[in-house]
């Protein structure tokens, strides 16, 4: 969890931040949701990642495309949900 101090008067300082930060957490999901999609893609071509058993039947930039899909995925999903997990306070 994130605790979000903003100290100001003015209402509109305070929603143009959490308008910010919203829209930044929006543009996560549609990037997640098109990571999926890729990584559905690859899952219905070759079946679920398992390199030993996927060795020399699938190209290697594919395989490497596909993990790299996967971790970027990852990364995606932790910086959205630090933005979900924002609780904001207001003084």
């Amino acid at each position: 969890m994130t605790r979000l101090i903003i100290e100001t008067d003015d209402n509109w300082t305070r929603e143009k931040i959490k308008f910010a930060i919203n829209t930044e957490a929006q543009l996560l999901r549609k990037t997640a949701d098109k990571i999926q999609n890729k990584i559905r893609d690859f899952e219905k071509k070759y079946g679920e990642l398992d390199r030993e058993k996927l060795y020399g039947k699938v190209n290697d930039m594919d395989l490497l495309e596909w993990e790299g899909e996967i971790e970027t995925l990852q990364r995606v999903q932790s910086r959205l949900k630090s933005l979900e997990e924002i609780i904001f306070e207001y003084k």
